[in-house]
């Protein structure tokens, strides 16, 4: 038999890509990497035999020291025994190993959290709570995965009693925040509380009964809740397929079935099976129903055909097809970020509430450039189709993370609770942006400037738009945008921005500002010599959003001129050197690239302008990069 090549097959299956993604270029998807040096026989003697001494002692003496020189604070374990993997259902703990694998990879790209995924080959409760809480001197948290109910909720009890690390089974609690954020939002827009909605359960699960859980916790009435299984309503009495934490939400009926109680329901959860949720139930349901539909892969009912019964239907599902796409990545990171930071003992109700509404919040923000470009570029506004955020906005760490750390401040169960929010916020920054540390001093000095005017020639571009938004919030700097006022007008409505036309920023209307004879006068004074007539300035000034930005500087209209979104590079910059031209030490126009990667930030110059330099010009690029830099 030959051995494979590690070349990738064409025109294979998913899960023949899955195989291959898991096997090359090395099998699995994580490693393990030292932060310190190893380079000599110094750094092998701090870091091992006889230095490491030092720090053992330290955390002897206090133990608390050990999220000082160990990585306790930021390792978390995701632990299984492999008893109800996601679609998989009872595979054991060998087969779930890639499943712990990729919930590691999440954990450290979303929150630079590190990860040991642990199966473990304990069936029962008793072995399963005394394997994981011996490990509690190794970890700074433990994510359990994947484990049956009703086992799993006996465990996390256990587990939460004995051990001072958060423990949190992200299958019941994870999907129960992400569930209440969309059903407040959803509530919201429909104009009603959530203190008084009927709620039917579909799936009396671990999820599912965390989900109610957590309802109730934020205001929900358990007298307005009814639960069903695949026995039917869950009511008082009943014998088969019980439990105690499904007998918390028994209901007194004669009527057992599922349609005998959606009528005036407003909200529908299933986390059951495919099909559960019959179209002709919805029209017996409330004004404006949310429908969780979150059954996987294939959910209680589809959303075509929810849309196609009930078109004022709210609906949220498991899959990434649709809108509202109910997805654990959203929360468990920043929660165990901000868990972490804080030296949380536990993960309680009041962190996790303040999760539900950080996550709520923040759907009602503008949605940022890397959302859109996650969501294939289509509209995300707040509103039915857009309820909760997109897994990749990289403001979730930085809205969840703080409230979870301060909800754990506030509740008592904070060992670390963080100093300073404002310096918590930027340390932030550095998961959410790459670019964080570097822009950090440009965005500080932008806003001390005195002069802090920018125009955007490109103003009715959508991330222009945007942008400009994040800069007036920030009070980084007075954006003035050229474009047309009901153009403008229009676009912000569409986007969902808040900012207001003349109130928050100036505009540059290219087909009518009182300053067009005076900027044609200006424009031709720099090019009446290179065979522009008056007749091709009036038509270039009125057309070309460049050059009026660049009068706009020339003249003192603006500080600072942002062009060129679309078009290339060498008109643009011919256009500015035509009117604001080049400082009088400086022979030629050169250009500063900034790449951004795993090892830092590098400049590089010049990448645009100068494409065969002398040794003079690249002398003069490089004292003006250093200068720049």
């Amino acid at each position: 038999m030959s051995e494979p090549t590690g070349k990738k097959p064409a025109g294979e299956d998913l899960q023949q890509q899955a195989l291959f993604y898991h096997r090359y270029p090395r099998a699995g998807k994580l490693e393990i990497q030292a932060t310190k040096p190893l380079g000599n026989q110094r750094d092998l003697a701090l870091a091992y035999s006889p230095g490491v001494a030092a720090p053992c002692i330290a955390i002897h003496e206090n133990p608390h020291d050990a999220a000082q020189y160990t990585s306790r604070a930021n390792l978390v374990a995701v632990i299984s025994n492999g008893t109800a993997v996601l679609g998989l259902g009872n595979i054991g703990p060998l087969a779930s190993k890639p499943v712990m694998e990729g919930k590691a990879v999440l954990f450290k790209k979303f929150a630079g959290i590190d990860v040991f995924d642990i199966e473990i080959d304990a069936p029962s409760i008793d072995g399963m709570v005394s394997t994981i809480a011996a490990l509690e001197p190794t970890f700074g948290g433990i994510n359990l995965e994947d484990i049956k109910a009703p086992e799993c909720f006996e465990v996390e009890r256990i587990l939460r009693e004995k051990m001072q690390i958060p423990v949190f089974h992200d299958d019941q609690h994870g999907t129960a925040i992400i569930v209440a954020a969309a059903i407040l939002n959803g509530l919201e827009l429909a104009g009603k509380s959530l203190e008084n909605v009927k709620i039917v359960a579909s799936g009396a699960g671990a999820a599912a009964l965390a989900c109610l859980n957590l309802l109730v916790s934020l205001g929900a009435k358990r007298e307005n809740i009814w639960v069903f299984d695949i026995d039917g309503l869950v009511y008082p009495g009943r014998e088969t397929h019980m439990d105690q934490w499904k007998a918390v939400y028994a209901q007194e009926s004669d009527a057992h079935a599922l349609a005998d109680h959606i009528a005036g329901a407003d909200v529908f959860l299933g986390l059951s099976v495919a099909g559960a949720l019959k179209p002709s139930l919805l029209k017996q349901m409330a004004p404006r129903p949310m429908i969780m539909a979150l059954a996987n892969p294939v959910p209680e009912i589809m959303p075509d055909l929810a849309r196609a019964e009930r078109e004022d239907a709210m609906i949220c599902t498991g899959r990434s097809d649709f809108p509202n796409q109910v997805n654990n990545v959203l929360c468990f990171p920043y929660i165990f970020r901000g868990a972490l930071d804080c030296g949380a003992r536990t993960i309680n109700e009041e962190m996790k509430m303040a999760a539900v509404r950080a996550i709520a919040g923040l759907a009602k923000e503008e949605v940022w450039e890397a959302s859109r470009t996650a969501a294939n570029g289509e509209p995300l506004i707040f509103g039915p189709d857009y309820l909760i955020p997109s897994p990749f906005d990289p403001r979730l760490i930085l809205r969840i993370a703080p409230a979870v750390a301060r909800a754990a401040e506030e509740s008592g169960v904070a060992e670390r609770p963080i100093p300073d929010y404002e310096a918590y916020y930027e340390h932030l920054t550095r998961f959410a942006f790459r670019s964080g540390l570097v822009m950090k001093p440009v965005f500080a000095a932008a806003k001390a400037a005195e002069r802090k005017r920018v125009i955007f020639s490109d103003g009715e571009d959508e991330r222009v738009m945007r942008a400009a938004q994040v800069l007036i919030e920030e009070g980084i700097s007075q954006p003035i945008l050229i474009g047309r006022p009901n153009v403008l007008e229009t676009r912000m409505k569409r986007y969902g921005l808040r900012m207001k036309l003349h109130e928050d920023f100036e505009i540059i209307n290219p087909e009518s500002d009182s300053r067009f004879r005076e900027y044609v006068e200006e424009y031709l004074s720099f090019v009446a010599r290179k065979g522009v007539t008056p007749e091709r300035a009036r038509t270039i000034v009125r057309t070309n959003t460049t050059v009026i930005g660049a009068l706009a500087v020339k003249r003192g209209d603006a500080d600072a001129l942002l062009c060129g979104v679309e078009g290339r590079f060498e008109k643009h910059l011919r256009d500015i050197g035509n009117i604001i031209g080049k400082h009088e030490d400086v022979r030629d126009f050169s250009s500063l690239g900034l790449l951004i990667s795993n090892r830092g930030a590098t400049f590089f110059a010049d990448t645009h302008v100068t494409y065969c330099p002398s040794a003079e010009e690249i002398a003069e690029t490089t004292i003006q990069s250093a200068r720049a830099v």
